[in-house]
């Protein structure tokens, strides 16, 4: 490569777009200026990012809030910083972050906030740090700040194979909460070795097997799947037991309108709340606390991350990693994330 050319290359980045509502196969692979970080903002060489179940929902035109087509997807990211805008710490410059994003990060160069970014512990690699980011601070805070879960309880988790789950259940295990998780068969040995006690999710009975390990039923219930599958999660909780509903990945290819079903979710959920009965229902949104105290919500979300990325320093968790694509493969790796029983969390690395 000639020095004009060398030069040039380095002024570009390499992002992945989500034109429209398209299959994985209508992504787009784009070169597009390197951007620059503006005030409070840092520029990363990204070395990992990764397929979560909100860019499924974003293909779709189904995420609540996402941003006009065409954007790049990309909802965490993992990179070293190379540059930071006015108001920045240029302490940051070189060092290894993670960072929480809701877009972008499908790009070999992206710009995060400055005061959302964490440093990575030295040792921990940029594809296990992925693995944590938002899957870990979800997990992280649905357990302690949300349902409050103490050790010696016992609590449910649907989609215990998934990215959350698979970080909720150790972190919970670690801390000596007993793990009931639902999840395809085929990975109950596997949840089994991180010391899950697992159930088939497509069991007819499933509400009786769970009786049949917790006969008072469970402290909590963190249910990824919707209204109709957290209605039987409230109906399996203990008195003073604990509902935290966190997605509608069963109603993922409805065509029904997702704010109408959320505010119907919403109002169930207070409802529940009302009944005399001592149970609770929340639902756990990662950037909900923004709209009431957005200070503290960043606060929260860096506390969270810096200490479930100290376990993973630690080897108190491990990174549960499906699989890695290259960012050119991010159409295989929509496509490989949206089979179903993926088991962890899959990967895109530059």
């Amino acid at each position: 490569m000639s020095m004009i050319n060398s030069f040039a290359a380095a002024q570009t980045t390499t992002e992945i777009v989500l034109p429209g509502i398209v299959a994985p196969s209508g992504l787009q692979i784009r070169q597009a200026a390197r951007p620059v970080p503006s005030a409070n903002q840092v520029l990363l060489a990204m070395e990992a990012t990764g397929v979560s179940f909100a860019e499924k929902s974003m293909r779709r035109g189904r995420y609540p809030g996402q941003p006009k087509f065409p954007f790049v997807p990309g909802y965490d990211a993992v990179g070293t910083v190379l540059a930071v805008g006015p108001g920045a710490d240029p302490a940051l410059i070189g060092k290894r972050v993670g960072a929480a994003l809701k877009t972008g990060g499908w790009a070999t160069h992206l710009l995060a906030p400055a005061d959302e970014v964490v440093p990575v512990p030295a040792g921990v690699e940029a594809i296990a740090a992925e693995t944590i980011i938002v899957n870990g601070v979800t997990a992280r805070q649905m357990l302690y700040r949300a349902a409050h879960v103490r050790p010696g309880q016992t609590i449910l988790v649907t989609g215990a194979s998934g990215g959350v789950g698979t970080v909720l259940a150790q972190i919970a295990i670690r801390d000596g909460i007993r793990v009931i998780g639902t999840a395809s068969p085929r990975h109950h040995e596997a949840l089994r070795a991180i010391g899950v006690e697992p159930i088939d999710y497509a069991d007819p009975d499933l509400s009786a097997r769970v009786r049949e390990l917790a006969p008072r039923g469970v402290d909590a219930v963190f249910d990824h799947l919707g209204p109709n599958s957290a209605k039987r999660s409230f109906d399996l909780l203990a008195s003073g037991g604990t509902l935290v509903a966190y997605g509608a990945a069963a109603d993922l290819d409805k065509t029904t309108a997702m704010v109408p079903m959320f505010i119907g979710f919403l109002l169930r959920v207070a409802l529940w709340n009302a009944l005399p009965n001592g149970k609770g229902a929340s639902f756990y949104d990662f950037w909900g606390g923004m709209l009431i105290n957005p200070t503290k919500a960043k606060q929260h979300r860096r506390e969270d991350l810096a200490k479930v990325l100290a376990l993973l320093a630690a080897g108190a968790i491990k990174p549960v990693i499906a699989a890695t694509f290259p960012l050119h493969q991010a159409q295989a790796a929509m496509e490989f994330a949206e089979a179903k029983g993926v088991f962890g969390k899959v990967v895109i690395v530059p």
